[in-house]
């Protein structure tokens, strides 16, 4: 993320002052020590650790930084537009995500489960752009669902130090605490647990890859963003329908869709209130793409031509040549 965001920044002749998240700060140490071997100027890259809110909060106040750029939770980005306020700075936000997965019953069921996995189990689910939603429709819920089953109960879980791993660790007990609560309310509330559902044995920070059917709307795990290996799936019966239950969030980050129906891939493009919208497939992240949200999952873009912007100031210059 930090040479993403690095990247743009200096192409358009910023210097930067980068704060990593005091719970993952190495790689923007290993990153600012290469840019070093490189010969980049100093003072040119510059990486900052220690206190969030004490260094943040002088990077908010400070009118020598003309742009913050941010990843991380809706709370903490709302908190860090209030404080860059009086000084009017360019924000990049890259805030929370609550990604919906539409399954429809035209979709192939082996593909739909692989694309399922993928969007939901990659970084053991700790990732912004995770499906944490996955709507069926009605009719291939049941044989989706037992598939879907049987592949989590597969996936093998470890500490990545050993081959063939594909379910890691969560970053601390908070996470697990979250995720396991989360859980437990959604069964409160009618769901089924079809697999897992309780911390894993490899350790604290663990937590079986789980799945879990027959979620109601107002479980939190349909209204909070999990960062856990837990698939929540929902029957749907029509398109609008579903639509409206995917736009029911104040996220707006990515959306995924698996049809084979063309004008429905169409339809569904535009009447998705996502800044990104994946159809039939899951990786849509790049150099050349705009990654970004709509609503609370930010302002902004990263990538591309556009994610240059908010370093980059418009100045009109008007000549008048006249003698």
């Amino acid at each position: 993320m930090l040479t993403r965001k690095a990247a743009a920044a200096l192409a358009a002749g910023c210097t930067i002052v980068a704060h990593p998240s005091s719970e993952t700060p190495l790689s923007a140490l290993a990153l600012a020590e290469l840019a070093e071997r490189a010969g980049m100027p100093d003072g040119v890259f510059n990486v900052l650790t220690g206190d969030a809110a004490s260094i943040v909060g002088r990077m908010c106040g400070d009118t020598r930084v003309r742009a913050m750029s941010f990843t991380g939770s809706t709370e903490i980005g709302r908190l860090i537009a209030r404080q860059s306020t009086p000084t009017m700075k360019r924000l990049v936000m890259e805030l929370g995500g609550h990604a919906p997965l539409i399954i429809f019953d035209d979709a192939d069921i082996d593909r739909a489960v692989d694309i399922a996995i993928d969007a939901k189990f990659a970084t053991s689910g700790q990732d912004c752009l995770a499906a944490n939603r996955i709507y069926v429709q009605r009719s291939i819920v049941e044989s989706f669902s037992a598939r879907f089953a049987e592949r989590i109960k597969a996936l093998k879980v470890g500490t990545g130090l050993e081959p063939g791993v594909e379910i890691g660790p969560l970053m601390h007990g908070r996470a697990v605490d979250k995720v396991e609560e989360q859980v437990k309310d959604a069964i409160a509330r009618g769901a089924t647990c079809l697999t897992g559902g309780k911390r894993h044995a490899a350790g604290p920070l663990f937590f079986e890859p789980t799945l879990l059917t027959e979620v109601p709307d107002d479980a939190l795990i349909m209204r909070e963003e999990t960062f856990g290996p837990v698939a929540a799936v929902a029957a749907f019966e029509t398109e609008d329908e579903v639509v409206t239950r995917a736009n029911d969030t104040e996220y707006g980050l990515v959306a995924y869709v698996v049809t084979e129906n063309g004008a429905r891939q169409m339809r569904l493009g535009r009447t998705l209130d996502y800044g990104m919208v994946a159809i039939n497939r899951v990786k849509i992240t790049g150099g050349p793409i705009p990654f970004g949200g709509w609503k609370q999952s930010g302002l902004g873009r990263e990538g591309s031509r556009h994610g240059m912007e908010a370093f980059t100031e418009l100045k009109y210059i008007c000549i008048d040549t006249a003698a």
